[in-house]
C-alpha cells in the first residue's frame, strides 16, 4: 500500500501559514497573541541546560485529548502494511513506525505545532524541516532493548549528512516511569564529539540502521558514565524531551504491564541536506524527502487540524 493511500491522508487539508518568529529567547514581536504565551518559548536558562546537558525536558506540554487523537493516529498507521513498519525481532508486535506524518493528519500538524517547533527554531535556525518522523512503540511485557548510541553516526554514515545540525522532538504518548523502558542520557555527552563513528560489519541492512549497528562499546559507556552519570526524564504523557543528535543514549527492555510509546521528529537545519555521491538515497520513509522549511501553525495542531475540516 502506498504511504499516501490511508484513508486518514493528509491530502486536502490546508494549513494556514502565519508569519515565521525570529529565534531567540522572550516574547517575539508582532507575533499572534497565542504564540506569545511563554509555555511556548525557552527560557534563556533552558536554552543553556539543552546545550550543557544535551536534552530539556518540557513537562505536559500536550493535554489528554490531544495524546488520545495522537494514539488513535498511531493505531491507524500500525494497521498500513509496508516497509515504514518494522516489528520486534522474531514477534508480530510493532517495534517503530516511519513517516507517519505522511499519512496521518494529526502528525503533519504536530510537526509544526508551535510547542516543538517554536523551541527547536530557539535551538538550530528559523528554516527547518522533519529529515526524520519514527514512533519507538515499547509494548508492555517485552518491548526490546535500545543499544547505547548516538543517532549523528547513523546519519553521517547512511545519508552523509554533514553536520550535527539538528533537535530530537520526543513526545511522551504514554506515562514513562523507571519501569516501562525509558530513555535513558548520558548528560554532556553530545560535547565530546563523535565516539564510535563506524559502522559494525555485521549490520543487517543500510536501509535501518539499528542502534546495535553503531553501539558504544563497553569500554567506552563505562567511561563516560563515569565522567558524565545517567540520567532518564520522566513524566506524563504529553511530555516532550529536546535532544541533541550527538548525545549518548539508549534504553532498557520494558518488562512492565504499561507501553511505552515515543514519538520522535527530527527537525534538521534546511541548509544541512543529506547527499548521495556514491549510491541511491534511502527511502523517502526513512529520510524525508520534503526539505522546505516548516512554518509554524497558528493554533494547537488539534484545534487547527479541526479548523482545517478533518
Amino acid at each position: 500500500m502506498s504511504p499516501d493511500s490511508n484513508s486518514s491522508s493528509t491530502a486536502g487539508i490546508s494549513w494556514d501559514d502565519p508569519p515565521c518568529p525570529q529565534a531567540r529567547a522572550g516574547p517575539l514581536p508582532h507575533e499572534n497573541v497565542w504564540m506569545e504565551r511563554p509555555s511556548m518559548l525557552l527560557t534563556q536558562e533552558q536554552i543553556t541546560r539543552y546545550h550543557q546537558d544535551g536534552f530539556l525536558l518540557l513537562e505536559s506540554a500536550f493535554d489528554p485529548q490531544e495524546i488520545d487523537r495522537l494514539r488513535e493516529a498511531f493505531a491507524r498507521d500500525c494497521l498500513i502494511p509496508g516497509p515504514q513498519r518494522v516489528a520486534e525481532e522474531g514477534r508480530d508486535e510493532v517495534r517503530a513506525v516511519y513517516a507517519s506524518h505522511q499519512r496521518q493528519a494529526e502528525y503533519a500538524g504536530l510537526v509544526r505545532d508551535p510547542r516543538l517547533l517554536t523551541p527547536v527554531r530557539q535551538l538550530l535556525t528559523d528554516d527547518v524541516y522533519i529529515y526524520q518522523f519514527k514512533i519507538n512503540a515499547k509494548p508492555a511485557f517485552g518491548g526490546e532493548k535500545w543499544s547505547w548510541h548516538q543517532d549523528y553516526v547513523a546519519w553521517r554514515i547512511a545519508d552523509n549528512l554533514p553536520a550535527p545540525l539538528q533537535v530530537n522532538a520526543a513526545v511522551f504518548l504514554d506515562d514513562v516511569d523507571e519501569f516501562n523502558g525509558p530513555v535513558i542520557f548520558l548528560p554532556g555527552s553530545h560535547r565530546s564529539g563523535l565516539i564510535n563513528d563506524s559502522r559494525k560489519a555485521t549490520a543487517k541492512s543500510t536501509q535501518h540502521l539499528d542502534p546495535d549497528d553503531i553501539a558504544l562499546t563497553e569500554h567506552q559507556l563505562s567511561g563516560l558514565v563515569a565522567e558524565r552519570g545517567m540520567v532518564s526524564p520522566k513524566g506524563r504523557a504529553g511530555s516532550v524531551v529536546l535532544f541533541s543528535p550527538e548525545i549518548v543514549h539508549g534504553s532498557a527492555p520494558n518488562m512492565s504491564p504499561f507501553p511505552r510509546r515515543l514519538l520522535i521528529m527530527t527537525y534538521n537545519d534546511t541548509t544541512n541536506l543529506p547527499s548521495y555521491p556514491d549510491g541511491q538515497p534511502r527511502p523517502d520513509y526513512v529520510v524525508c524527502r520534503d526539505t522546505e522549511p516548516l512554518r509554524v501553525l497558528d493554533a494547537p495542531f488539534l484545534e487547527a487540524l479541526q479548523g482545517a475540516g478533518a
